[in-house]
């Protein structure tokens, strides 16, 4: 029993000091009380009564007594009817605030209910109310100035390596463009009008095969040298392989031993030096043919065969093509850049991507 008193007790008190207090013989309202501490039941704050935060809600949220209509002219209410009446859904997207549902919604509601009449009645569509409707208004009688992307030059030390006088390079009557792979070197020939003159590519059987042995590498790197036709440039695929993938070591090694072959056997200042003459190899970084191509993910390139195709497809459809393949190339590789392909060569693809780019490249940065 005594605890039942003192349970009683407890709860008497803290009502008379609760939130929800009520004083006896009053009307039902609530007054301004404290909150108490739920540790000591000692401090106390002040908050206010629930007639205050009510009033100040209604305050908030009651709408305004003069009509939407009334803040506009007539030629700007005609201006915002024309566009609410008209406009796809597409293009109300292009609104402030007309993102999503809210354009689906105008399209729904004057489908079934036939144009708005007045701006008034553009609150009864879903999701649009006083205020959002005023913004709405207000965005497509001025809407936001698009600013223009200003596309930035690509300095040639970005892609070209060693660095070369740019009039060396628009002078030159042709490149070749050669890509090194795992088992294979491939090779685009291509002038400055953008005509391919030959494509293919040259199996080494000898790569990463067994021991590595230079005296095999040279050989079959010599074999290709041999091959290659002449031109004002030879362009190196730089590959672009990270150094925190162990597993990637020995490709990269390949690579690299590669590389420094062809340049090696095609930089003529190296048998017969002329300071006055440019460097006649040069480097071209990978991911920059990616990028001028949209192949890239992240850090990794995707395959470039599609891009290939698209260009061989406009050589014979379009009256001034990107490239210009002679036939007898087109007839020879209009099957082997299928997707899904056992063999879509990939190095031949990156060949002619990389002399693309290379005089793209070159008249986007000038």
């Amino acid at each position: 029993m005594w605890v039942a008193r003192r349970f009683m007790s407890l709860i008497a008190r803290r009502g008379q000091y609760g939130l929800f207090y009520q004083p006896q013989g009053s009307l039902p309202k609530l007054e301004f009380r404290y909150l108490n501490c739920t540790c000591c039941w000692r401090s106390r704050i002040p908050v206010a009564g629930f007639e205050t935060l009510n009033d100040t809600l209604s305050s908030s949220t009651t709408p305004c007594d003069k009509s939407l209509d009334a803040y506009y002219t007539s030629e700007q209410r005609d201006v915002i009817l024309q566009l609410l009446n008209n406009a796809a859904e597409s293009e109300l997207a292009a609104v402030k605030l007309l993102r999503g549902r809210k354009s689906v919604n105008i399209v729904e509601y004057r489908t079934r209910n036939g144009p708005f009449k007045n701006l008034e009645s553009v609150i009864n569509v879903p999701l649009l109310k006083h205020k959002s409707a005023v913004i709405v208004f207000n965005s497509i009688l001025n809407p936001p100035e698009k600013k223009e992307k200003r596309k930035v030059k690509i300095q040639l030390a970005k892609f070209i390596r060693p660095e070369v006088e740019r009039t060396w390079l628009e002078e030159a009557n042709s490149i070749v463009s050669i890509v090194c792979g795992v088992n294979k070197i491939s090779w685009a020939h291509m002038d400055r009008g953008m005509n391919v003159l030959e494509w293919k590519h040259e199996d080494c059987h000898n790569f990463l095969k067994g021991t590595y042995m230079a005296s095999a590498y040279l050989d079959d790197i010599s074999i290709v040298v041999s091959n290659l036709p002449k031109a004002d440039f030879f362009v190196v695929e730089k590959p672009s392989i990270s150094l925190q993938n162990t597993a990637l070591y020995p490709v990269m090694a390949h690579m690299r031993t590669v590389e420094a072959m062809l340049f090696a056997l095609l930089e003529p200042r190296y048998t017969q030096p002329d300071i006055t003459a440019p460097p006649k190899v040069l480097n071209m970084m990978r991911t920059a043919v990616g990028r001028h191509f949209g192949l890239m993910v992240g850090d990794s390139r995707t395959s470039g065969a599609q891009a290939v195709r698209r260009m061989m497809t406009e050589s014979v459809t379009q009256k001034i093509p990107r490239v210009t393949f002679p036939h007898n190339l087109l007839v020879k590789y209009r099957n082997s850049f299928q997707m899904g392909g056992r063999s879509r060569g990939e190095e031949l693809c990156d060949a002619m991507l990389q002399a693309v780019a290379f005089y793209e490249l070159l008249s986007e940065s000038s």
